[in-house]
């Protein structure tokens, strides 16, 4: 009777082992609005494909990074490809695009000032302390009209790399999910679009000025190197590029606060 128990026992171990080999669970970390509600909005359509998706909400980049990188994580939802280009060529990781979903257009907000021309003489400028983003509010600032960058300024430009700043703005680099809160001790802030989002804040209604429809900037669903084929990864990326995400875009955001990419 002994060896029958046992026997059975080995048999359900063994079960629970080919079971959990089998386990098509998917845990992805995302920062909050919108990428957790479109994540939330396909977890039922994947889970009726078998893929089972655990969302780890989160609002630090750079430890969303740090989770995929380590395996804690097997897809990340929060950033564009130039943030992940320069965490990979800045830390040795290797993080790689597994599509591409939707923009969140970068502004100019302030509490002080309604017109971008208003931002007065000597004024402090909040942007994110990031490399990537940093340079992003740069450029945006340049067209805006406010600064002017040296020749041959790209996507990493700093605060050293302008050229021409008439109005003598002061620039304070802030992690990037604080800026929205500094927008009452500073004259002006450039702000990511989740991150406006979460606060309330709307690039069409809110912005000084908005970046144009032509932004590199595409939120990513990221992989390690080497998982971008992954069937549970592809069925990902697929429900997130489908109809039913970009007509619940087009109608949650009617001003452009996030415009599809796909």
């Amino acid at each position: 009777m002994k060896k029958v128990v046992t026997l059975a026992t080995a048999a359900l171990l063994l079960t629970g082992l080919i079971s959990c080999k089998k386990s098509n669970k998917l845990v992805i970390g995302a920062t909050p609005v919108p990428h957790v509600e479109l994540l939330n909005l396909v977890k039922d359509d994947l889970a009726a494909e078998g893929v089972d998706i655990e969302i780890k909400e989160m609002t630090d980049y750079a430890v969303l990074n740090e989770a995929l990188e380590s395996g804690d994580l097997d897809a990340n939802f929060d950033q564009h490809i130039p943030y992940m280009e320069s965490t990979n060529e800045e830390k040795g990781f290797h993080l790689v695009n597994a599509g591409g979903i939707h923009i969140e257009p970068f502004a100019v907000y302030s509490k002080k000032f309604s017109k971008i021309e208003d931002i007065p003489d000597g004024a402090t400028i909040a942007i994110p302390n990031d490399p990537t983003n940093e340079g992003r509010s740069l450029l945006l600032l340049q067209s805006a009209g406010l600064i002017t960058l040296k020749d041959g300024v790209g996507l990493t430009a700093v605060p050293e790399d302008i050229a021409s700043n008439p109005k003598n703005f002061k620039f304070s680099a802030i992690d990037a999910a604080t800026l929205p809160k500094t927008l009452e001790d500073v004259d002006a802030a450039t702000i990511n679009g989740n991150y406006a989002l979460d606060a309330g804040l709307s690039a069409k209604k809110d912005g000084l000025f908005v970046e144009g429809a032509d932004s590199p900037y595409v939120n990513i669903i990221a992989v390690k190197s080497g998982n971008e084929n992954d069937p549970r990864v592809k069925a990902l990326v697929k429900a997130l590029q489908s109809e039913k995400v970009k007509n619940y875009i087009n109608e949650k955001y009617p001003n452009g606060e996030v415009v599809a990419a796909f």
